[in-house]
């Protein structure tokens, strides 16, 4: 039996190549000076150490330069038979791989020679290291002087990639890059328009100081080449200089060389130039734009022979033109109109941006309106591309119907969802559709809201549910139909369903005070169906303000209460203020939970809105509880569909910068991108003024934040202010509450101290607090006679 087991242990290993471990050699000794890591604590290496599994072993393995000696007996077979197949260790591997992976790929560079046709294996060297270089691997730094010496090949791909390896590394390595400058000049010396332009965009892409001084005077002179493609490519190279060294260029007379390109005869040439000369206009503090008729009447021109980018680059500067006159600001929208049958987003989208900013300086109504209607068919025809694009075209959807509600007016059908959109198309479609809702298609569209309430991704039920509530809202005679709807849902019985339900059926109750009692009944059937907080403060606010209608409303209050201490603070308010609400009605029902509520409001929490509101109102009703009546219980304002829109100033920059990233998260530019130079409309004898948006206008956006009503005097609160105490208390409540509860905390904390003092009849005038801005509003000047003779856009 022993005999039969070591011969199968001899026959195992006799299948081992490993080095240190041979059914031949017994003893065994193994040499090492490496201290042992495991926790032997030893101070000599062991096996066990080297194979990282020491900690895992009860047995110790030390190993010396002679003693001790182990034998294969004195090993555990199974670690024997890991020994037998582990691979030899190799200390400093990954350093070896990596020194003979660069030593392979300079030998591949250097390999060849002259006699190679076509360079075949430097070109794949070369891809090589691109890839490993695009892994941001720096071992391929080392192959600095290699690459260089490889620029002089003819071979314009060789160029791209020597060219692309050079601005990569050139900083890492300044005092080798430099060696290539001579290269680069030569290269701008050569036949092929495509070297040159080449050269002069790598040597201007390298922020190294030599590399930039080395530019300038390159710059000037391919300014002047007699091929196109080279003009065009140091218009940029003019603009990235500028990037690098913003006095150098001032200094120098590289802007008003790329003034003289906007005279070229090649329109790729102009919308270069004009870009170039956009961007330094954008970066600098200093420099003027000055755009006249005349000037932007050319750029009309040449708009159909530009490529699709140059086209896009015309229309932006076209942005910065302000119109002397209605008619010039007319006939220039007409002509750039034909480009919103483009095939590129770009350029439909950036001329829906300049033909809104034009429309501000348009006197004729009516031509407005024409022109609304043409922005309709472009911005559906965005939706047939891709889900992103088409999320852009919603998103910039619902800037223009805020500004201009007359475009996509009779195109609702066009945002209905389709079943393979993404969550965030059909979330933006769903609010496109509330917005363009009206009593002539709410029958449709509340067909099409019930389809989505029984899809499957429960975010957009919520929103398709929320939806119809605020339609309720918006629209009055079709609030029946809405509630009927919302009645259909809740039989369902799906958790989500009746707790978003029950939300807008509260805003519902809000807005028609006296109507539509009787669903209370059905609501208070599924009460075992809310767990959400916001769910939960609505039904507490029902049974709360119509506490004198529900027989047992003090026994659904009492259940609320059972977990008042581990409820959220948005539902321990709601019950704080229902249970007033319930005393109020129904002394003899709420006079034992008012005052355990109260004590627990007042002395078991820490919130100190909570506490606030509870010693609030129990003072109020130890006061006077008629008082206490007609504040609680008082009218307040009905709510509407109309949530706040954007302030007049961002809603105005938004219009202005229409198809970009700031469009998409409905902020101000400068919160999307900090150095980017704000945008807004200039004055101008043709600015029509009267038309602006004014401050108390709103958007009728859905998913916006909490709207502020339209029907609130401030005068009045002027006056109760100013009469102090002699004012009627329990309206000056109402008025206070019906605007705080308006007012979002957002709202609050933006708001200045001068204007709350206004709109409540404070005192004297007060310094209002502002932000410093980075960035001092620039004004687009008019030119001059000089400067419209000259055609110079920038001037110093």
């Amino acid at each position: 039996m022993s005999s039969s087991a070591g011969g199968g242990d001899s026959k195992l290993f006799a299948r081992s190549a490993h080095p240190l471990v041979s059914p031949l050699q017994s003893p065994l000794k193994i040499s090492s000076e490496l201290p042992c890591s495991c926790p032997c604590d030893s101070g000599r290496t062991c096996f066990l150490s080297m194979l990282g599994g020491a900690a895992a072993s009860p047995r110790h393995v030390p190993i010396s330069g002679l003693e001790p000696t182990v034998t294969t007996g004195d090993i555990e077979p199974a670690l024997m038979m890991f020994f037998a197949y582990m691979p030899p260790p190799v200390l400093g591997s990954r350093l070896t791989t990596r020194q003979g992976k660069v030593a392979e790929l300079r030998q591949e560079l250097n390999s060849g020679g002259k006699k190679e046709k076509n360079f075949g294996g430097k070109k794949i060297a070369l891809k090589k290291i691109v890839a490993n270089m695009t892994m941001s691997n720096n071992d391929m730094v080392a192959l600095f002087p290699d690459i260089i010496g490889c620029m002089h090949l003819q071979s314009l791909e060789i160029k791209k990639m020597c060219f692309l390896y050079l601005v990569n590394y050139a900083r890492m390595r300044p005092e080798i890059a430099v060696k290539a400058i001579p290269l680069l000049e030569h290269d701008m010396e050569d036949q092929n328009p495509l070297v040159r332009a080449l050269a002069l965009r790598t040597m201007s892409y390298i922020h190294v100081r030599e590399f930039v001084e080395a530019t300038v005077p390159n710059v000037k002179q391919m300014l002047r080449d007699s091929d196109p493609y080279v003009r065009k490519t140091a218009a940029f190279c003019v603009a990235k200089l500028y990037d690098h060294d913003r006095q150098m260029v001032e200094q120098s007379d590289l802007i008003d060389r790329l003034n003289s390109l906007l005279r070229d005869d090649n329109p790729t040439v102009v919308a270069s130039a004009l870009a170039g000369l956009m961007d330094i206009w954008e970066r600098s503090e200093a420099i003027k734009l000055t755009i006249d008729y005349k000037n932007a009447s050319k750029m009309v021109a040449i708009l159909p022979d530009c490529s699709e980018w140059g086209q896009t680059y015309i229309l932006e500067a076209l942005g910065s033109y302000v119109p002397q006159e209605s008619g010039e600001a007319l006939l220039l929208a007409e002509r750039i109109s034909p480009r919103l049958s483009h095939s590129n987003s770009s350029v439909v989208l950036t001329c829906i941006r300049v033909i809104l900013y034009l429309m501000n300086y348009i006197a004729d109504e009516k031509q407005v309106s024409a022109l609304c209607k043409k922005l309709s068919p472009p911005l559906v025809t965005l939706l047939a591309k891709g889900p992103e694009v088409q999320y852009l075209a919603l998103r910039n959807a619902l800037l223009i119907l805020q500004r201009r509600p007359e475009v996509l007016r009779n195109d609702i059908r066009v945002f209905f969802c389709k079943y393979n959109d993404p969550i965030y198309v059909k979330v933006t479609k769903l609010e496109l559709i509330f917005m363009l809702a009206n009593e002539k298609n709410i029958d449709e569209v509340l067909t099409e809201l019930r389809e989505y309430a029984t899809e499957i991704d429960v975010h957009f039920v919520r929103k398709a549910v929320r939806a119809i509530g605020k339609l309720a809202i918006k629209i009055e005679p079709a609030a029946r139909r809405c509630i009927n709807l919302l009645l259909e849902l809740v039989a369902t019985k799906v958790t989500y369903i009746v707790q978003e339900a029950t939300v807008v059926i509260r805003n519902i109750f809000r807005k028609y005070p006296d109507q539509y009692e009787s669903i209370i009944g059905t609501l208070c059937e599924h009460l075992d169906s809310l767990d959400e907080p916001e769910a939960k403060a609505a039904m507490v606010w029902v049974i709360g303000q119509y506490a004198d209608r529900i027989d047992n409303s003090d026994a659904l209050l009492e259940d609320f209460l059972f977990n008042f201490a581990e409820e959220p603070v948005e539902v321990q308010l709601a019950l704080l203020t229902a249970t007033v609400k319930l005393f109020i009605q129904r002394p003899t029902k709420g006079q034992e939970l008012v005052p355990k509520v109260l004590k627990w409001a007042t002395e078991e929490t820490d919130n100190p809105d909570l506490r606030d509101r509870a010693y609030m109102y129990w003072r109020l009703l130890s006061t006077d509880i008629k008082a206490a009546e007609q504040i609680v219980m008082g009218e307040k304002p009905p709510i509407t569909a109309e949530s706040e829109r954007l302030d007049n100033a961002t809603l105005e920059e938004m219009c202005l910068n229409v198809g970009t990233l700031a469009t998409i998260y409905l902020k101000p530019v400068q919160t999307v991108f900090r150095n980017a130079r704000p945008k807004k409309l200039h004055d101008s004898p043709a600015l029509q003024k009267h038309r602006m948006l004014s401050d108390n206008q709103k958007s009728i956006s859905m998913f916006g934040r909490g709207g502020q009503p339209n029907n609130i005097d401030t005068r009045t609160r002027a006056a109760a202010s100013a009469n102090g105490s002699e004012g009627n208390l329990a309206q000056a409540v109402n008025d206070a509450d019906a605007y705080f509860a308006s007012v979002g905390s957002q709202q609050m904390s933006a708001m200045r101290i001068d204007q709350a003092d206004d709109l409540f009849g404070g005192g004297g005038p007060t310094t209002p607090s502002y932000v410093v801005s980075a960035h001092a509003p620039q004004t687009v000047l008019q030119p001059n006679q000089a400067s419209a003779n000259n055609g110079d856009l920038l001037d110093l």
